[in-house]
């Protein structure tokens, strides 16, 4: 008899969102398939997956010992989030090959199912960095006598949920900065920079609103800009490894000598990035927005004010409590409260003259409720308040009473 061939071998899965990406997250139950398309019947011992997931850092340094010698340094570590394995078809013993216990598969296509649970405990984000990375994958082996085991390997997406709409993600961040230049004896006017933005949390796709003042009080030419950066930080053997990349910046006018130039809400977008990974003992991925003067001739003056991105995006009552928190903060950009409160509104504005007349009349339900307390309500109910005033109408009568208060307090 003439065995059949494998025409095709690889695994799917059961997607949970409507991109049709596999995205999972901790405590999710990963399900898909094995699917094998063969030719003619083929003997099978056993069909197994093995699901991985794994946190690893690698990178070499180079060192020298001397003139001529030099070594090699490799530091190496991983941590461990997800090992599950199953058997699909056949039994855990594969490696003899007696023809017993054998499973016939016949010529056609074949579904086999799987499922398994990711770990409730949090897990880390997958990520692809220059010297690490956090991957998971399904494993799929295909035992059959006296043939190579088939492999084939598919990766699926973790997220680890990060909430922007918490107290700490949604606190403004602000800073402020100077800077005075020096030309040998000669001392400039300092350069000075105040920049703040609403919160703490993003995520890719919003834009982030920049409040920011800067006043050049120097004989130079500055420039005003601001960028978002990724820092990817990578742990092994007691030693780090950092790597900072540029996501996205923007620019300002040039401002000459004695300008000043501010920003109110200027926009900053948030490409497609990975979240923030701030739970994982070997890799961290943490991102900031530096806000800086660019100054020729000399260090740049900058602020740096952390962000964190999350996955869950900002809520409406968080967006409202951002937007009112950010106003009631700015008042070192000069947006201060008013030097004199807002009288109220007129009685008149609340109560036409039709509804004051209209009530005066007594409904005949209530004649028989006589009496001083009953006639103090009504005369008084629908009269306007007393005028507002912010000076007191009777200043004396007040002072005498104040005296009066002061002498009978025990402590006098």
């Amino acid at each position: 008899m003439v065995l059949g061939k494998v025409k095709s071998f690889r695994v799917s899965y059961d997607c949970l969102n409507d991109s049709n990406v596999p995205v999972f997250s901790s405590g999710d139950c990963v399900s898909g398939r094995v699917i094998i398309e063969v030719t003619g019947e083929i003997r099978v011992k056993s069909l197994k997956i093995h699901a991985k997931g794994f946190a690893k850092v690698r990178w070499t340094e180079s060192r020298n010992a001397g003139s001529n010698t030099a070594y090699t340094q490799n530091y190496t570590e991983e941590v461990e989030y997800l090992n599950h394995k199953d058997i699909l078809i056949g039994h855990e013993r594969d490696d003899d090959n007696s023809e017993e216990g054998l499973t016939t598969i016949l010529s056609g296509r074949h579904e086999y199912a799987f499922s398994f649970e990711l770990p409730q405990t949090p897990l880390a984000t997958s990520f692809e960095g220059k010297h690490g990375s956090v991957r998971y994958w399904v494993k799929a082996e295909l035992h059959r006598p006296w043939l190579l085991p088939m492999k084939t390997k598919k990766e699926f997406t973790v997220f680890e949920h990060i909430d922007i709409n918490t107290p700490l993600l949604l606190s403004p961040q602000a800073g402020t900065k100077d800077k005075t230049l020096c030309c040998w004896f000669c001392t400039s006017g300092p350069i000075s920079l105040s920049a703040k933005i609403e919160r703490k949390g993003y995520t890719p796709g919003e834009s982030i609103q920049i409040f920011a003042e800067i006043e050049n009080c120097s004989s130079r030419m500055v420039v005003p800009k601001a960028a978002i950066y990724q820092s990817q930080t990578f742990y092994a053997k007691g030693k780090m490894k950092e790597v900072k990349q540029l996501v996205a910046n923007l620019r300002g006018e040039s401002l000459s000598s004695g300008k000043t130039e501010t920003w109110n809400g200027k926009m900053l977008k948030i490409p497609p990035v990975s979240p923030s990974i701030l739970d994982c003992s070997i890799i961290r991925v943490e991102y900031s927005l530096m806000v800086y003067v660019d100054i020729p001739g000399a260090i740049n003056l900058s602020l740096n004010l952390p962000l964190v991105i999350g996955t869950i995006p900002l809520h409406p009552f968080g967006s409202r409590t951002s937007s009112v928190s950010s106003q009631c903060s700015m008042s070192w950009l000069g947006m201060g409260l008013p030097e004199r409160p807002e009288a109220p509104p007129s009685y008149a504005e609340i109560v036409t003259e039709e509804q004051r007349l209209s009530s005066l009349d007594v409904p005949a339900a209530r004649e028989d409720l006589n009496g001083p307390l009953f006639a103090y309500i009504h005369e008084f109910r629908f009269q306007p308040p007393p005028l507002y005033s912010e000076i007191d109408p009777n200043p004396e009568h007040a002072r005498r009473t104040e005296e009066r208060r002061l002498d009978a307090c025990p402590s006098r």
